[in-house]
C-alpha cells in the first residue's frame, strides 16, 4: 500500500468487506471483517462487494451473472470515489479468513481492465493462499492476469521462519531506483528467513509438492467432500481448489441461515473426540491440509468428519 500511494500519489486503498489483510495500522483497516472496526484509525480505506455467489449481494443466480454486477459495482465505486484519488485496489485471490470464497474464471481478468482504465494499481493479496496452497504457485496462476505488486507469507518458507515479502512490477519498482522507498525494518532481508524460502522453494519444486495439492484437491478432497454435500442437510455449500477448502454450514438449505454458535463449537468438539483438528470460523469448516498430505490421509480426515457430522445432528 505504501508503493502504490508513492508511485500514485493518490491516497484510497479499495478493498473488499469479505478479507483479511493483516493486523497492523493500515492492514486492519484495509481489512473488511469485524476485527477493523475497533481499529479503523488509518485513512484512505474504502469497501466494496466481492463475488460470492452463494450469498450474492447482486441478485445473480449464475457465476456469470455475480462476475458482470460485481465488476459493474466495483466501477461504479470507483467513479463515484473519484478515480484520481484511488492509489490501487487490494483483493486476496482467494479469501482465506472470509470463507474460502473462489473467484469467478473472469473476475480478476475484469478488475484488472478496470484497474487499466482508470490508471490505478492492483495489489494481489497471496498471503494465505500461494505457494501451493490452491494447487498453484500462486492462487492467481489460475485467473490470467498480472497484477502490479503482489504481497506473499506464510507458505513461501511452511513459516519455519517468520518471512514475508512483495513482489513489484518493473514500473513501480524503478520508482524507488533514484529514492529510498520508506519501508525497511530491522529485520529486513533477514539471512535465515530467506534461507528457508529458498531451501523450502527447493524442495516444493523437486518433492512435486504443488502438484499434489492440486491433485489431492481435485482427486479426494473436491469429490468426498461434494458426497457429504450430499449426505448431510445442514451442509450448504462446500467450495475449494487444491487444499483449500470450505464446508459452510446453515441450519436450513433454503433460507441459508447460518449454523448456530452452539452446533458448530459441538462440531469442533466432536472432531476434537475422534483426533480431528478442525478449523472452524463462524459457520464455516475450513479444510486446510498441508500441501504434503496423502490422498490416503485425505480420505480418513473426510470420513472422520463425517462421523463428525452425523455426531453432531448434521
Amino acid at each position: 500500500m505504501r508503493a502504490a500511494r508513492l508511485f500514485t500519489g493518490r491516497d484510497k486503498i479499495l478493498s473488499s468487506y469479505r478479507c483479511y489483510h493483516g493486523n497492523t495500522g493500515a492492514a486492519i483497516s484495509a481489512t473488511g471483517d469485524w476485527r477493523r472496526k475497533p481499529n479503523d484509525y488509518s485513512r484512505g480505506h474504502v469497501h466494496f462487494f466481492t463475488p460470492y455467489l452463494y450469498r450474492s449481494e447482486f441478485s445473480a443466480t449464475t457465476q456469470e451473472e455475480e462476475c458482470e454486477r460485481a465488476l459493474a459495482h466495483l466501477e461504479h465505486v470507483i467513479q463515484f470515489e473519484g478515480p484520481d484519488t484511488i492509489a490501487a485496489v487490494l483483493l486476496e485471490s482467494v479469501p482465506g479468513t472470509a470463507g474460502i470464497i473462489i473467484p469467478p474464471k473472469d473476475y480478476f481478468k475484469g478488475v484488472r481492465e478496470i484497474t487499466k482504465k482508470y490508471s490505478i494499481l492492483m495489489i494481489t493479496d497471496e498471503v494465505m493462499a500461494g505457494f501451493g496452497r490452491t494447487g498453484f504457485w500462486f492462487a492467481l496462476d489460475d485467473y490470467d492476469y498480472t497484477p502490479d505488486i503482489i504481497s506473499f507469507a506464510k507458505g513461501c518458507n511452511s513459516g519455519y521462519v517468520p518471512a514475508g515479502g512483495v513482489i513489484m512490477s518493473d514500473p513501480v519498482a524503478h520508482r524507488f531506483d533514484d529514492i529510498v522507498f520508506p519501508g525497511g525494518l530491522t529485520y529486513s532481508g533477514h539471512p535465515l528467513a530467506m534461507g528457508a524460502i529458498v531451501a523450502t522453494q527447493e524442495a516444493m519444486e523437486e518433492e512435486h509438492i504443488v502438484d499434489n495439492a492440486y491433485t489431492i484437491g481435485k482427486d479426494v478432497l473436491g469429490p468426498q467432500l461434494t458426497a457429504l454435500y450430499d449426505k448431510h442437510p445442514k451442509i450448504g455449500e462446500v467450495r475449494g481448489k487444491g487444499v483449500f477448502w470450505a464446508v459452510e454450514m446453515v441450519a436450513d438449505r433454503t433460507t441459508k441461515e447460518p449454523l448456530d454458535d452452539a452446533t458448530m463449537k459441538q462440531i469442533v468438539a466432536e472432531g476434537d473426540k475422534r483426533g480431528l483438528i478442525l478449523g472452524v470460523h463462524n459457520n464455516r469448516i475450513h479444510v486446510t491440509p498441508p500441501c504434503v498430505i496423502s490422498a490416503d490421509e485425505a480420505t480418513q480426515g473426510v470420513e472422520i468428519l463425517d462421523q463428525v457430522l452425523t455426531a453432531a445432528g448434521c
